[in-house]
């Protein structure tokens, strides 16, 4: 697919990331807390910059930004999200739109973050060049994807449902599109970013239960995906086997899941 391609994700990943954004703002968001703050440490908020999550999702890390002086933009596909962060954030400026075709103006933002949501774009290309028209010259830009899936815990409870989806074709968007470094790097620099350094982040799913755990693991798009499909049944079945390894003691799990965190100047 060309540069020039406008792709609208939009409409594919809003129903399906919207469906249960109650338990993803609760059970998932708050779980990332750790890749929110490091990448916030790093870019430096001032009181009064202009901030825009890309993906924002239910506005966790929206919130953290305003608390931190920010004055907070977010973009989502899923509307239902959306209601959520303007709950979180009352004084946000929060978007319904695509990650291809940003509705805000050029060179707007001191910073801007995309929570594992990059990769969901049909052409990241175009949207990593949507960030870049959007950033202020001196802007910092944070790209947070999945570490490589090989030997995470986590890429175990991703890879699950793998049986109950129809095989994706070549190059479709997916959970660990972007978690090649070089196929992340040669994009973020045809896009006319200008990479700076990559941080790595561990921020473990801890469920204290398994019930919690099924919960946060049915609200992922592709979960919605799948039960669309093959039922709740088969879906809880799938995460039920996969998460067993990593149950302690106590009745609670914990697996391991890491992130990558490339900081980029316009």
């Amino acid at each position: 697919m060309s540069p020039d391609a406008k792709p609208r994700t939009a409409a594919a990943h809003g129903r399906l990331w919207g469906a249960r954004a109650r338990d993803w703002s609760e059970l998932v968001e708050p779980r990332m807390q750790p890749v929110y703050e490091a990448a916030f440490a790093r870019v430096g908020f001032g009181a009064g910059m202009r901030y825009l999550d890309v993906g924002c999702g239910a506005g966790f890390a929206a919130r953290l930004a305003a608390r931190r002086g920010a004055l907070v933009s977010g973009l989502d596909a899923a509307e239902n999200m959306l209601a959520i962060a303007r709950e979180r954030v009352p004084e946000g400026d929060f978007r319904l739109g695509d990650i291809e075709e940003l509705p805000f103006p050029d060179h707007n933002f001191d910073v801007i973050t995309g929570f594992n949501s990059f990769q969901f774009a049909g052409n990241p290309e175009t949207a990593f060049a949507q960030a870049r028209r959007v950033a202020k010259p001196s802007a910092m830009l944070a790209i947070v994807t999945w570490d490589r899936p090989e030997g995470m815990e986590a890429a175990l409870l991703l890879s699950a449902l793998k049986p109950l989806l129809p095989p994706a074709p070549a190059g479709a968007p997916s959970p660990f599109a972007l978690s090649d470094e070089a196929v992340l790097h040669a994009l973020v620099e045809r896009a006319g970013l200008t990479r700076l350094e990559t941080l790595a982040v561990d921020a473990p799913l801890i469920y204290p239960d398994l019930d919690t755990a099924l919960r946060a693991l049915r609200s992922a798009g592709g979960s919605a995906k799948a039960m669309e499909l093959a039922g709740v049944e088969a879906v809880d079945g799938a995460h039920k086997g996969a998460i067993a390894p990593f149950r302690r003691a106590d009745g609670s799990y914990r697996v391991h899941a890491r992130f990558r965190c490339l900081f980029c100047r316009p």
